[in-house]
């Protein structure tokens, strides 16, 4: 293809032929190239054949190069032609050459040297020394030497105008090469050429490229890094020698990561940060503990020796040491900082999201919105971050709105081998860290053997983070000492590498040693550091076999005033949920009013005119009204509100619309917003693993707002298992972290399939036990509504699993009148039978949860059948014994009772409920023993999905549970 019409933009950025070619075609006919070549190509001419502090133009103005459709960093950038040299007193103007192909010469100079300056810009980290073993070689790619751009040996020595680029005027070859080298393939190489916004491009430029660019520390700077080095090392040595053969996921060989940690802290408070979050997994954790947070040594050599830090009447599990959190508050450069280390289990890099969600809720509480008072850190393996799909989700957040938190910065701890596998067997990309270029995330690869180059590499990421409010990475190439745990053989998979590694000195002599050779320190110094240290772990291990953690502080901060359950575990713990009539009012009245600048739908006109009828009447109220009355009310009353996840503001069944669009101009009104301008009802990234760890991130910050997840269709929430089994089951039982996260489960058997009928409910009783969480499957608006504020309304969180309904969002028999919402009224965990007759006359009982109930209460009324009582049980777990129990009691003359469900046998709650109910039939005193199971077949699919057969299972077991024929 041919050059017109082209401009700089289009062209892949290194190729030299290109430009060289379309500058003779310039000199051919100027008019044949774009207007913004044209002028560059004037320009050059005229600054290579003149003095150059003639360049009143040069180097070119962001706009000049913007106004002419050109992206200033590319080096070819637009400019104005410069105006003619003119005499300078005391100056002596440079002889102008005439001659055309000097000129011709001098620019295609001008042209090559800046394609080969924006190559190692783009390229120059292939050749960075950034492994510390040396083992990763890598041939030099030809683009980075001079010959592939035109550069013969004759030419090296010539100089070349550069027009202020690398700091020169003008330059040789060699010169230019030699300041690249340093810049670019250093022991820190910098990726960040595919970042598009120029100013970003620019300040890291400004930061890396120079003729005069160092790494510089001053003297007490380089003795502050090199001690927090040697505490590193002496640390996990000591815990080596003290505790033989036990596992501690160690930091040996990544040590330079510590003293880096704390510069990240430490510019950041500079910056005006005020809260650091951070997550990792295991390795490094414990130093991470001690050494930057600050955890007392004591504590920790008493939880290796297999004690606990908890009080002994905490409770709980308990967990291993290297999956604990703790929180502290540190102090640089006079600037308070507190940190927080979130825990987190085994499953790789769960507790990424969970960290962003923390770190969104401190910036909501702090009022935030610079995003600048809170900093998330997350520490991630190489492998793991190549390998897990939570980190692409996670990566998507970081613009979203809702999700944000104004830039992470990443720090990967890169082994170079994940557990037993090399890198080329693990992943597809060159680095492990190219992940992060979706988001355009500037990335710092450095030489963990070199700890300024890793100091200096965080000091430039979190003042990036600082000034842009994006994510960052920083890729610290390091080793492993020993294996994935102290107790592998690393040699079995690995004998190269390992090789390598024994001869290898520590981090702390090959630093200690270039201090040494700087005159900055001496021997003596370094080994006066490790004793005093050392000693210190010595008190410190002594004092750990008599330490005795004082009583648990739980709940602070944010949580003042709430507490764990005191009641007995299976006790109602009611809460007073009903609203009064003119708070029910106000809502609706919000709820129904459309602005005067707002064009709705015609259709969710005629919704809300239904809406209106509710309240004018006081009868008909349907799920998504009871819904946003409960989050009205709330809101009213102080607490916040945030509900997530895809497509929620409008709901999944467009049954919510709690966003209205206008249909003009697309702005969009958030009705219950003009209460509380906190409300958010946000659509999120089309996730479950990353907004569920999100948003539990963020209820266990925020305890007194309503956070609630929704899953498009109940077992979309498969996908976020890990966090579900990990955190929201057993946090509580194994961190002691308290959680009042709720799950909206859309669930319910109308043939769609077996994707789109369960929410999986057996998954979620089957993790039910110690009361850890709440399990629920409402039947009717107010309902819901009273679960909803009774999670607000108590003294206690506890995550709240509800399995919510598709079908009765709109079903006619499936609504609430208003006196189901006022003061006296509250939730029923049993919902009696509206159209039962006296318990003296009941034969059979049935016990059901959620919609099948109104398909049984529908044959049973067609049927005239008045001897069957149908009893709904609304909490599944917390199982509410006693309220059955005392039920039931009264049905004295029972034959039978039937547990019926839609879902298949092995499925749903019956294995759940099945010896829960014998033991609730014993107590009431009636004579069936057992209840007997009607419902589906045990089936490996969830449902079918075909309609006729769904339709005729569905009669089967309706028929069966009534007893019909």
């Amino acid at each position: 293809m041919g050059f017109e019409g082209m401009s700089f933009d289009e062209l892949e950025g290194v190729s030299p032929s290109f430009a060289e070619a379309l500058y003779r075609q310039f000199k051919a006919d100027p008019a044949s190239v774009e207007a913004g070549w044209r002028d560059y190509f004037s320009s050059l001419e005229t600054n290579v054949s003149g003095p150059s502090w003639a360049r009143s133009n040069w180097p070119p103005s962001e706009t000049d190069a913007l106004t002419a459709g050109l992206d200033p960093t590319q080096m070819m950038p637009a400019a104005k032609p410069a105006k003619a040299p003119k005499e300078v007193e005391g100056v002596k103007t440079a002889p102008v050459a005439t001659d055309g192909k000097t000129v011709e010469a001098a620019a295609l100079d001008s042209i090559r040297a800046s394609a080969l300056i924006r190559t190692y810009r783009v390229r120059g980290h292939l050749l960075a020394n950034l492994d510390p073993l040396g083992l990763a070689h890598q041939p030099e790619p030809a683009d980075l030497s001079p010959e592939y751009h035109g550069f013969t040996p004759a030419d090296m020595d010539r100089p070349i105008y550069l027009g202020g680029q690398l700091g020169f005027e003008r330059a040789t070859v060699h010169e230019i090469i030699a300041v690249l080298r340093k810049n670019y393939c250093g022991k820190v190489g910098l990726e960040y050429m595919h970042i598009q916004d120029v100013e970003e491009r620019r300040f890291l430029q400004e930061r890396m490229e120079g003729k005069d660019k160092e790494i510089n520390f001053t003297p007490e700077g380089k003795k502050a890094i090199l001690t927090k080095v040697i505490e590193a090392e002496q640390w996990e040595k000591f815990c080596a020698r003290k505790f033989v053969g036990t596992k501690r996921f160690g930091l040996d060989g990544g040590e330079s990561m510590i003293p880096a940690l704390e510069a990240v802290i430490k510019y950041a408070g500079a910056a005006g940060a005020k809260e650091v979050v951070l997550g990792m997994a295991h390795r490094g954790r414990l130093n991470v503990l001690v050494n930057v947070m600050q955890k007392p040594y004591r504590i920790l050599f008493h939880e290796f020796a297999g004690g606990s830090s908890n009080p002994e009447d905490v409770g709980g599990s308990g967990d291993v040491k290297y999956h604990l959190g703790t929180s502290t508050d540190r102090e640089f450069d006079g600037n308070q900082i507190h940190l927080s280390l979130a825990p987190n289990p085994s499953h790789l890099e769960c507790v990424d999201p969970v960290v962003l969600g923390k770190s969104r809720a401190k910036q909501t509480q702090l009022n935030d919105n610079e995003r600048s008072q809170v900093l998330p850190i997350l520490i991630h393996g190489d492998a793991a971050f190549a390998g897990q799909g939570v980190i692409m989700e996670c990566f998507g957040f970081s613009g979203i709105r809702g999700y944000n938190t104004g830039g992470c910065v990443h720090f990967v701890i890169n082994n170079q081998v994940g557990f037993t596998t090399s890198p080329q067997f693990a992943r597809s990309s060159p680095y492990s860290t190219d992940i992060a270029k979706m988001v355009q995330a500037p990335i710092l690869h450095v030489n963990g053997d070199d700890p300024e180059a890793v100091t200096f590499a965080c000091k430039v990421a979190t003042e990036y983070r600082s000034r842009f409010k994006r994510d960052v990475v920083i890729d610290m190439w390091c080793y492993r000492r020993f294996g994935h745990n102290e107790g592998d053989e690393p040699g079995f998979t690995q004998p190269l590498m390992y090789d390598e590694i024994r001869k290898h000195a520590d981090v702390s002599r090959l630093y200690g040693d270039r201090l040494i050779a700087e005159g900055q320190v001496s021997q003596e110094w370094i080994d006066q550091q490790q004793s005093a240290f050392i000693a210190k772990l010595e008190d410190e291990f002594e004092a750990g076999k008599s330490f005795k953690a004082n009583r648990a502080e739980w709940f602070g901060g944010e949580w003042s005033g709430l507490t764990a359950p005191t009641e007995a575990i299976f006790e109602r713990r009611a809460a007073a949920s009903g609203v009064s009539a003119d708070a029910l009012q106000a809502v609706g009245k919000v709820l129904t009013t459309i602005p005067e600048d707002l064009t709705v739908h015609k259709t969710l006109t005629r919704i809300l005119d239904a809406k209106k009828a509710m309240f004018e009447t006081g009868q008909g109220f349907d799920w998504a009204t009871g819904e946003a009355l409960a989050f009205g009310t709330l809101l009213t009353e102080g607490y916040g509100v945030r509900l997530s996840g895809q497509d929620v503001g409008r709901g999944t069944f467009s049954q919510r619309h709690a966003v209205w669009t206008d249909q003009k101009d697309g702005h969009r009104y958030f009705p219950l917003s003009t209460i509380d301008r906190g409300f958010q009802v946000l659509d999120s990234a089309l996730s479950e693993f990353g907004v569920l760890g999100f948003e539990y991130g963020y209820a266990g910050q925020a305890p007194k707002t309503l956070v609630m997840w929704e899953a498009q269709f109940g077992d979309f929430a498969n996908g976020a298992q890990v966090i579900i089994d990990q955190f929201i089951a057993a946090g509580e039982a194994k961190w002691l972290r308290a959680n009042g996260l709720v799950m909206l489960l859309p669930h319910g058997y109308e043939g769609q399939g077996p994707e789109h009928s369960s929410a999986r409910l057996e998954r979620y009783l089957q993790l039910c036990a110690e009361d850890n969480i709440q399990v629920a499957n409402c039947t009717t608006p107010a309902n819901y509504f009273h679960i909803l504020r009774r999670q607000m309304l108590r003294n206690f969180r506890k995550p709240l699993v509800i399995v919510t309904p598709k079908s009765l969002l709109r079903h006619k028999a499936a609504v609430s009148s208003v006196e189901d919402f006022l003061e006296t009224s509250y939730f029923h965990r049993v919902l009696p039978d509206p159209k039962a007759g006296a318990d003296k006359d009941v034969k059979r009982l049935i016990l059901c949860s959620g919609k099948v109930f109104y398909d049984l209460a529908e044959a049973r009324d067609a049927a005239g059948d008045t001897s069957t009582q149908i009893l709904r049980v609304e909490q599944l777990y917390p199982f509410p014994a006693d309220a059955l129990a005392e039920r039931i009691a009264k049905m004295t003359h029972v034959e039978t009772v039937v547990w019926a469900q839609e879902e298949p046998k092995n499925n749903g709650a019956w294995s759940f409920v099945e010896p829960l109910l014998e033991d609730v039939l014993a107590t009431a005193g009636v004579a069936p023993k057992r209840a007997v199971y009607a419902g589906r077949a045990a089936s490996a699919a969830t449902a079918t999905g075909l309609a006729k057969t769904h339709a005729k299972q569905q009669a089967a077991l309706v028929a069966a549970a009534l007893g019909h024929d």
